[in-house]
């Protein structure tokens, strides 16, 4: 077996949540400069020029992409070989975290109690954690910041199964449509099928963690993908809404088994801060 601290876990869950407010991954900044390629409309070419402005400006200052440095998820994959010791787990994410806001200078978002008084907790705790055991003597930690802006226009549904794809396509396509601008495109997509209700919803926001431009490897999934890409791109919401070709600039469909009565659906929505960071230690 082997041990890890809690203190290891904090340090890096620390480091990862202000690098991943800091630096958009270099395989979204590709997407980014391909659709200004391809979009047709001069608003938006200009709306992602600030963008890729923006990513460069924050990279190299050090300061936050976007604002909104929101509610910080992160997954957890620990292998069944690690002994984790030192402290409670999710008190050492916490930590992590709560140093990150205050040394990172990140804006503190999260509020105690979410329906009467909504007081501040003021360092950005407590972070939502995914965690799953896994094979081998490791833990895979990745840390999502997830803005507000594009959380809120995100979507679950428990279709028929009698609605088939065409349903799910639907459901997809009126969900970034809802959205508009509200969710600051060009988004990244990720759609969970299958599962259960709470289960669709994870598989959709873990969907968006796997690097942009990277096809699902069943080539059925896969090529729902990229139709899925053209489809919402031909909606015209364009770049931060102001019209245009490229609203999404990826989809990311993942899929699990279901009940026979069942077919759930959940479509996350990812803005343009298209944030995440990962560590294996």
């Amino acid at each position: 077996m082997r041990r890890v601290s809690t203190d290891e876990i904090t340090r890096a869950v620390r480091d990862l949540t202000i690098e991943a407010n800091y630096r958009i991954p270099e395989e979204t900044v590709e997407l980014f400069r391909k659709a200004l390629k391809e979009e047709e409309s001069p608003l938006g070419k200009e709306v992602l020029t600030q963008i890729l402005e923006n990513v460069e400006a924050a990279s190299k200052e050090r300061i936050p992409y976007c604002q909104d440095t929101g509610v910080t998820v992160v997954f957890l994959e620990i292998g069944q070989e690690v002994v984790i010791e030192g402290g409670d787990l999710i008190e050492a994410v916490n930590e992590g975290v709560r140093r990150a806001t205050k040394e990172g200078y990140l804006r503190a978002s999260m509020v105690w109690d979410p329906v009467f008084e909504r007081k501040n907790t003021g360092d950005n705790t407590p972070a939502v954690v995914h965690t799953e055991v896994v094979p081998g003597d490791r833990i895979r930690i990745v840390v999502a910041p997830k803005g507000a802006g594009s959380e809120n226009t995100s979507r679950l549904a428990m279709l028929k199964p009698a609605d088939g794809w065409e349903g799910v396509r639907r459901f997809i396509l009126e969900t970034v449509r809802l959205a508009g601008p509200n969710a600051c495109p060009p988004l990244t997509v990720g759609v969970g099928i299958g599962g259960s209700f709470e289960y669709c919803a994870y598989l959709a926001k873990k969907a968006i963690l796997r690097p942009h431009g990277e096809r699902h490897p069943d080539p059925k999934i896969a090529k729902i993908e990229e139709d899925l890409i053209e489809d919402i791109n031909k909606l015209g919401l364009g770049p931060m809404g102001f019209g245009g070709t490229v609203t999404a600039v990826d989809v990311k469909v993942e899929m699990f088994p279901c009940h026979i009565a069942s077919l759930p659906v959940a479509v996350n929505i990812q803005c343009h801060a298209s944030r995440h960071a990962e560590r294996v230690i």
